[in-house]
């Protein structure tokens, strides 16, 4: 009787000794689980896919891109630093941005150069025009861009704001070989203010819908948008989402709650993980 005693506490123990260790286990792999890499990837992504349909709207509204060409990396105005080139006689009506061969500061602080090609159907504000923005030899802060993305005029909805469909495949090869982020992206803009007007700093977007791709470490990874992100493009707005919430999800990790604010223009962003919530600043 002793020894069945004495073994079967053994029993016990052990059980409640390896229901511990797998609890405190668990533990240790959430609190540890604090990476905001992938996050990271994903707004730089998108702030890439963002600035690509920024620069095309600004060059198919105005033919300019005024708001993107202020200094070259001297930190001088160059007036020259990006160039417009505008075919309307051909069957593929074309726009084509150079910012040159080598890099050009622009007002928003990123460095940009090469060129995007952006191709149109219709007119900007016609229902069912298709903008096609293509990048050739670009880099924006020498992370080099591949791809394109398609932009669908989808009309006005019931708030009589323009609607435009966003999808994108793009490929980005980071900087000192730190890998290539690739994003596909199927997203709805609508275009709260400013559509009245010729001007383009007037503009905010609300930007809805889903992504799905990979890291610049391979993991794989899908988003859907929670709350609208907004885009406000005035001066020291523009660079980044100025509010809304995000679910980005690795492959095999929680899921990260991205959150770019309430309205303020700056660079901060909260990334949540398993309830602890850590800031970053957006790239």
């Amino acid at each position: 009787m002793k020894t069945r005693k004495l073994t079967l506490g053994l029993a016990l123990a052990a059980i409640v000794t390896a229901g511990i260790f797998s609890s405190c286990k668990k533990k240790e792999k959430e609190e540890k689980d604090s990476d905001t890499a992938g996050a990271a990837d994903q707004s730089l992504a998108s702030s890439t896919v963002n600035d690509m349909t920024s620069i095309s709207d600004e060059a198919a509204k105005t033919y300019s891109v005024s708001s993107f060409r202020t200094s070259d990396a001297s930190g001088l105005l160059a007036a020259s630093c990006a160039s417009i080139t505008i075919d309307t006689l051909a069957a593929a009506k074309t726009i084509t941005v150079n910012f040159g061969a080598t890099n050009c500061v622009c007002n928003d602080g990123r460095a940009r150069r090469g060129s995007l090609i952006i191709s149109f159907t219709g007119r900007y504000r016609d229902s069912l025009t298709v903008i096609t923005v293509t990048p050739q030899n670009y880099y924006v802060n020498d992370n080099q861009v591949t791809g394109s993305k398609t932009i669908t005029n989808k009309g006005h909805n019931a708030a009589h704001h323009l609607v435009y469909e966003i999808n994108a495949n793009i490929q980005i090869t980071k900087a000192n070989s730190g890998g290539t982020i690739s994003l596909q992206t199927n997203r709805q803009r609508e275009w709260l203010t400013g559509e009245n007007t010729l001007q383009w700093n007037d503009d905010i977007y609300s930007i809805t819908g889903t992504a799905n791709g990979s890291t610049s470490n391979g993991n794989s990874f899908s988003s859907n948008i929670t709350s609208p992100l907004i885009r406000n493009m005035s001066f020291g707005c523009r660079r980044h989402f100025t509010q809304g919430t995000l679910e980005h999800t690795p492959g095999g990790k929680a899921t990260r709650y991205i959150d770019f604010g309430n309205g303020t223009c700056d660079d901060q962003a909260t990334v949540t993980i398993n309830g602890n919530t850590y800031t970053i600043t957006l790239p």
